[in-house]
């Protein structure tokens, strides 16, 4: 059966960048109903015990949108925190000046890899397995695990995650996001690609 990640902090940790009503609404109420959903369409199923990683890279339809957006998030909200911000460091940050140049060039490229995604979905940041990184969009519950690649960081781009604090300024929300992004988190999802 799956459940609800507990969040890492409090539901008021991240103002002023992500608000504790959206907190409240987005991980209470948007990502249980994804939760509730998978284990009752999951039920009975080769998937209903099945690790989400395997789920998304085998799973279509109901099932694939479901544990797709439980992935996402649970990405997404534990790679935030409080005390974020700053520089990645470590091979993490060696590997991004040399695809970008510099971290203001990566998060320039980064951000407006959200900024463009028409609709709903993720940008990504994701490593290929000789550690390359990439940025990738992804629409609706896409996530860089269908491609063969390690998910290392995301930025939620539904309108959910961001509506309640920025109304319909992407662009701002996205470029706020780096206040609180836990690089230690990030970089030891690639130090394990």
């Amino acid at each position: 059966m799956f459940e609800l990640i507990k969040l890492p902090y409090a539901t008021d940790a991240l103002e002023p960048v992500i608000g504790k009503q959206t907190i409240e609404t987005h991980h209470g109420k948007h990502l249980q109903a994804y939760v509730n959903n998978l284990n009752n369409l999951s039920k009975g199923t080769k998937f209903e015990n099945a690790e989400l990683d395997t789920i998304v890279k085998e799973a279509d339809g109901g099932i694939f949108n479901n544990a797709g957006q439980i992935l996402n998030h649970n990405l997404y909200f534990t790679q935030l925190s409080p005390t974020g911000g700053g520089s990645p460091s470590g091979q993490l940050a060696k590997e991004i000046g040399e695809t970008w140049g510099t971290l203001e060039n990566f998060q320039k490229e980064f951000e407006s890899g959200g900024v463009t995604l028409f609709g709903s979905g993720w940008v990504w940041l994701a490593a290929n397995d000789e550690g390359k990184l990439l940025i990738v969009k992804e629409f609706n519950a896409g996530n860089p695990l269908t491609k063969g690649l390690t998910p290392l960081l995301t930025f939620d781009v539904w309108e959910h995650a961001y509506y309640l604090d920025f109304q319909n300024r992407r662009a701002d929300h996205l470029s706020s996001m780096w206040k609180i992004v836990d690089w230690k988190v990030v970089e030891s999802r690639y130090s394990g690609s």
